[in-house]
This record gives structure tokens, C-alpha cells and sequence, in this order.
């Protein structure tokens, strides 16, 4: 018998030990465990639960606990993550069966001598109304909506309380699928036909040839994926590369490409007749564009392994540049919810990096050409400082026009982007 809380478990783990992104661990574990789709609805909740509770959870525990978080194991933490998660946030679980399913994951792990202390408390936990703290203090938002204070008060300084509570709630949220439809090759109307044909609720989003499907699917399987009808780029996305409008017969160079969404839908745009660039700074990165592109039926498509930061003269001038740099991802939390527990980067060497980036990327532009900057977060000192600072240090160069979408806010996730033309 499939045991669901133990998937999740190995999941969490790995995910824990840095072995990989959340979607490419829990893809995993269900291909390892030969996991039926009526399973997967549930050990996605409760796995994707947990990851976007954990510094919710641990202020739980460690009330309950004599040991700090730190020195509680790793098997008996994550399990205990796991029971505390459904009793406060899945009603339709019996808080019986949390208690139980997680004290057998211990009892049969390498830690079985942790057993009755994770029975124990989770007891004392459900005999307890447990409240959380109120207010708006940066530690009681952090630990509401389990977010980092650096996050918390980065959003507050930059957007206000309002607006950051709207944000932190959507980090909580279960994102839906955004495809862009190739148009090349198929209507609009016959993939969603095609989708619809098969259960998947495909509604039209707010651009051209973008779908939005519901959340739970594995769209690899699909075999309107597989024939390259359509790739996943979410819809920030698609309206950023449509702005920089590149056309058929131009040169286009993609700074940071992988794992291709933008250069695709540029290609798309322009009919698959523009001469396209991509790079990136790893050979399996790049190796994904290739196959992306294969599986598209691009053409007309060179990829590359560049050092964006660094400026390579070999490459000529072109018409269209995305600058799609490194940042810190606060606008895709909620897909990625492994971002909030990383070691706080070091945001003035991620500032030099993205200002290296986008001062190359002007360098590589003709006369009137365009250049696409975009994040996918949200905060002010990596967009608009950064593309303040590099016009001012750069003349001959115009912001045409810029747009931040906040998660929550607009509907979407978080993402900026600016177009800046070449005088």
C-alpha cells in the first residue's frame, strides 16, 4: 500500500539537503514510487503545505519542545512538520490520523527512539487552543506567513504594510499553470479544444496566446507537450517578451536564456523567422534550450555557454536584447517556496552582478534597438534602481516604459520588467 506521508517525507528531505528544486523532487519521487494521479493530489498539498509553513510550524513545535529546532533530527523535525501541518491547516485530516501516520514514520526510520517524543507532543499540542500572534510587527507577520524578517521588512519598506500583507498571503496560495501556445503551429482555439477534450479546464489569460490550466497537472505528460504546442512561461512573462515586439528578419540576443521560456516566445512572435541567440553561463542550461527549442521547432536559434556579466565583442550588435538577469526571486515564492529558507543572499554582490549584466546588454544594441530588463521579484533596488543607475552611467538610451506586477495584487505573480531603447 502507497504510503502518502512517506513520499512526502523523502521529498522534504531531499529538498532540505539542497538535492533539488521542489517541482524536480516531488516529479521524482513520483516517478520512483509509481504514484497514481489520485494520490498526487494530496501529497502535493501536504508536501508543498509544509514547505510554505515551515518557520510557521517550527514556532509551533519549539513551544512544545525542550529541544531546540536545530537539534531535533531531521527525520523526527520533518515529521513532526508533517502531523503539525494537517492539525492546523488540512480540517479534513483527523487529527488522529496526523498524529499516528507521523509517529510511525519515526518508529520505522533510523530515529524510532524519537517516537514517543514526537507522540507526546503533538498530545499536548492538540489538547492546546493554539493561537499565533496578532498584530502587524515584522515577527508577527514572519511568523504568520512564514517568511523570512529580511523578506517581510524588504516588502514593507518597499510597498507599504497593505500591500505586503497581500503579497505574504499570496507567497500561501496554490499557483495555476500559464502556458504560451505556439502559434506557429497551432490556433489558439484548437489546443484549447484539444485540452478541454481531455478534462483540463484551459481558460484564456490576459495575452496573446497564453492559457491558464489548473494547478496538479503534470503537463510533461501531455501529448500536446510532447508534439511542442505549447511551453510554460508565466504570464509576466509573455507580456514582457511581446513588448519588446521582436519581428521576423531581426537579430535578438538572449543574455541569460535558460531554461528558455522568453526565447521561445520571441521566436513565436516573430514567426519563428528571427535569428536568435540564447546563453548561459552552464552547459546544462544551455543544453535545456536546445531541447526546448527542439521539442518547439525552432529554428533559426544558436545557443550558447556565455558569462553574461562579461561583454564578447565576437557576438555583433542586434536588433532586440533580453536581459533577464539573476535576482532574488520574491516574485515566485509561491512556486518556489524553497527560496524563503535559503542562506540570505548577498544582495550588493547580486546588485553588481545584475548592473554588470544590463551595461553589457546595452552594449550589444544598434541604433534603435531594444532591450527587455526583467526580474522575477519584486524588489525596488533590483529594478528600478538597477535600470536608474545603468541609464545614468550609460548615455544615448531612453526607459520607453517599465511595470511591476505584485503578487496578489495584480493577479499574477511578482515580476518587473523595462524596455529601453537605444537612441
Amino acid at each position: 500500500m502507497l504510503n502518502q506521508r512517506k513520499i512526502v517525507l523523502d521529498a522534504l528531505l531531499k529538498v532540505g539537503k539542497d538535492f533539488g528544486y521542489s517541482n524536480l523532487v516531488l516529479r521524482q519521487e513520483f516517478s520512483k514510487n509509481n504514484v497514481p494521479p489520485e494520490d498526487k493530489t494530496f501529497i502535493t498539498a501536504l508536501f508543498y503545505g509544509v514547505l510554505d509553513r515551515i518557520i510557521t510550524l517550527d514556532y509551533v513545535i519549539s513551544k512544545y519542545a525542550k529541544t531546540e529546532i536545530k537539534r531535533i533530527k531531521p527525520i523526527t523535525l520533518y515529521s513532526l512538520r508533517i502531523a503539525v501541518y494537517q492539525i492546523l491547516f488540512m480540517q479534513k485530516v483527523p487529527a488522529s490520523a496526523a498524529v499516528n501516520e507521523s509517529v510511525n514514520l519515526v518508529k520505522h526510520s533510523k530515529e524510532k527512539y524519537n517516537a514517543a517524543f514526537v507522540n507526546a507532543l503533538l498530545r499536548n499540542l492538540l489538547r492546546d487552543s493554539f493561537e499565533f500572534p496578532a498584530g502587524n510587527s515584522p515577527r508577527a507577520l514572519q511568523i504568520r506567513y512564514s517568511c523570512p524578517l529580511w523578506i517581510v521588512e524588504s516588502l514593507v519598506n518597499d510597498y507599504g504594510i497593505d500591500n505586503a500583507k497581500i503579497i505574504l498571503e499570496h507567497y500561501l496560495t496554490v499557483p495555476k499553470i500559464t502556458l504560451r501556445i505556439n502559434s506557429v503551429l497551432i490556433s489558439d482555439d484548437d489546443l484549447i479544444k484539444r485540452l478541454q477534450s481531455r478534462g483540463i479546464a484551459a481558460t484564456r489569460a490576459d495575452a496573446p496566446h497564453a492559457v491558464i490550466l489548473q494547478s496538479g497537472l503534470d503537463v510533461a505528460e501531455l501529448p500536446e507537450y510532447q508534439e511542442g504546442l505549447f511551453h510554460i512561461e508565466d504570464l509576466p512573462s509573455q507580456i514582457a517578451v511581446s513588448e519588446l515586439s521582436v519581428k521576423a528578419g531581426e537579430r535578438l540576443l538572449d543574455m541569460c536564456a535558460a531554461p528558455g521560456g522568453k526565447t521561445f516566445t520571441a521566436a513565436q512572435n516573430a514567426l519563428n523567422r528571427a535569428n536568435i541567440v540564447a546563453c548561459d553561463v552552464f552547459q546544462h542550461r544551455v543544453d535545456l534550450i536546445a531541447a526546448g527549442a527542439k521539442r518547439l521547432k525552432i529554428d533559426n536559434l544558436t545557443c550558447l555557454v556565455k558569462d553574461s556579466s562579461t561583454y564578447d565583442d565576437t557576438l555583433g550588435l542586434f536588433d532586440a536584447v533580453i536581459c533577464d538577469v539573476p535576482c532574488s526571486g520574491l516574485g515566485v515564492i509561491r512556486r518556489k517556496p524553497e527560496i524563503k529558507y535559503k542562506t540570505d543572499p548577498d544582495l550588493g554582490a547580486l546588485y553588481e552582478l545584475q548592473k554588470r549584466i544590463l551595461n553589457n546588454g546595452l552594449s550589444y544594441l544598434k541604433n534603435g534597438g531594444r532591450l527587455l530588463y526583467s526580474t522575477c521579484t519584486v524588489r525596488k533596488a533590483e529594478n528600478e534602481e538597477i535600470v536608474r543607475v545603468c541609464l545614468n552611467k550609460n548615455s544615448g538610451f531612453e526607459l520607453i516604459t517599465e511595470k511591476t506586477f505584485l503578487p496578489g495584487v495584480d493577479g499574477t505573480d511578482g515580476f518587473y520588467y523595462a524596455i529601453i531603447k537605444s537612441r
